[in-house]
């Protein structure tokens, strides 16, 4: 849907069938375009006009570098900071929008774009306009406007930082805009997606969620894509892939920090362009699907590894939502363990049960590395094992000291949270400790030799 309110939306390109057919498509919608052909006239125009967007190709003379693209960006910046700018660019420039990303630029579209793209982008950056604009600690909606307001059932808390999320959740909604949902394991990634789905116009179309951490590399496409009949040994009939099924709909990407590079390119691809090929067929199909995506790990600094393409990422991470551990919700864990346990009451017909004041206490002061999975865990354990209705701190601690401690947890790192030489020199300085120094001891402990240890102690800088 595009916003209701007339907008002055400046087009600034040298190829005059691309200034004329916006400026018609932004009339059609009820905006109010303006139009220029070169960076000078841009510049003279906002100088004596009041703009609320603009739309900037990024190449105005036979050069393609980009340079005055990045010039004109860099100039209205410094005059208008708040001013959303929209970069124009073909999909070989992709790079070079990630440039004017990081120069301030909201949002880039490629060539050739379709007229319910550009209403999108335009959409899109409206919301996200009201959201900076308007998010301040006191601004936060209580959770029951948040409830008159859109559908979050399951999603318990009413933590400031979770209602934030929940309000930016649902403001971009029903928008196009990608999502990257980031957080630790058990803090409710998913529910999240799929309540944007949920609050979306698209709720009557398909919500398809795709696990990248458990598709095998090699598989990835006919996974994703689909594949021909004969397209290759096993592949006895026609598949749908996953972007086709989600057509016209919404696609949960979790653990996409999981994802290798030969196949981010492959994703990219498609999210650019909005067509992709079954495998085995050179046949292209458009498709029209919303992305949200989710991941434990650190994107940022997988980017500067180089493990993470970052025009990918500028592609995902439109709207962020980081969710917080359990440990800094502490004064939701009670609303948690009685959502959880009427849950598992209803489930497990025991309609009477109740848990004491003792025992949410004592619940609420452990750190719950696992987050709300392990908390709802525990309230499901606690319930089976117990014998009566009427859960008690002797009950909670009994389903809690079943499940590994935070020493056996701690002792073997999450994926993606240590290098191997990280854990090597990790494990290395922990045998030493446990000996007492002693190399020998030490060495036979790691099964490796003497001189291997040496070795290994001087790549990693450890010294007696």
């Amino acid at each position: 849907m595009v916003h209701a309110a007339k907008h002055r939306i400046l087009v600034v390109d040298d190829d005059k069938a691309v200034t004329t057919s916006l400026a018609l498509l932004l009339k059609q919608n009820g905006h109010l375009p303006l139009t220029a052909s070169s960076p000078s006239e841009a510049l003279e125009l906002l100088a004596k006009e009041e703009v609320d967007i603009i739309f900037q190709d990024m190449n105005f003379s036979r050069q393609t570098t980009g340079e005055e693209g990045l010039s004109l960006l860099s100039r209205i910046k410094q005059t208008r900071p708040n001013l959303p700018v929209i970069l124009m660019t073909a999909w070989g420039s992709v790079p070079l929008a990630v440039k004017g990303i990081k120069a301030g630029a909201a949002d880039f579209v490629t060539k050739p774009w379709t007229h319910e793209q550009i209403l999108q982008v335009i959409n899109t950056v409206f919301v996200l306009a009201d959201i900076k604009r308007d998010i301040k600690p006191q601004d936060i909606p209580s959770r029951l406007e948040l409830d008159s307001r859109y559908d979050f059932k399951g999603l318990v808390g009413e933590d400031p930082e979770f209602r934030r999320i929940l309000d930016i959740a649902g403001r971009v909604s029903n928008t196009l805009a990608p999502v990257l949902i980031t957080g630790e394991t058990g803090t409710g990634k998913e529910m999240i997606a799929e309540s944007l789905w949920r609050n979306s116009d698209r709720i009557n179309s398909p919500f398809v969620k795709v696990n990248l951490g458990g598709i095998p590399a090699s598989l990835f496409e006919s996974e994703m894509f689909g594949h021909v009949r004969g397209a290759f040994t096993d592949a006895k009939k026609d598949r749908t892939g996953r972007f086709e099924s989600a057509d016209r709909g919404t696609m949960f990407l979790d653990e996409i920090g999981e994802l290798g590079g030969t196949n981010q390119v492959k994703l990219l691809r498609v999210l650019q362009d909005k067509t992709f090929e079954r495998v085995g067929s050179s046949i292209s199909k458009s498709v029209d699907v919303r992305i949200i995506s989710a991941t434990n790990r650190d994107i940022s600094q997988m980017i500067s590894d180089g493990t993470f393409r970052e025009d990918l990422f500028h592609r995902l991470n439109l709207i962020i939502l980081h969710l917080p551990p359990l440990r800094h919700r502490k004064r939701d864990i009670p609303l948690l363990v009685k959502h959880f346990k009427n849950q598992m009451a209803h489930r497990y017909g025991r309609e009477s049960l109740t848990v004491n004041e003792e025992a949410v206490a004592w619940l609420t002061r452990q750190t719950w590395r696992g987050n709300i999975r392990q908390l709802q865990q525990v309230i499901e354990r606690t319930i089976l094992l117990a014998p009566g209705d009427s859960l008690g701190i002797s009950e909670v601690q009994q389903a809690y000291d079943m499940q590994p401690s935070e020493k056996q947890l701690s002792g073997f790192p999450l994926p993606g949270a240590m290098t191997l030489d990280e854990m090597e020199r990790k494990m290395i300085l922990d045998a030493l400790e446990h000996f007492g120094g002693h190399i020998t001891k030490t060495a036979e402990s790691l099964g490796i030799s003497r001189a291997a240890l040496y070795r290994r102690m001087e790549k990693h800088g450890i010294a007696l």
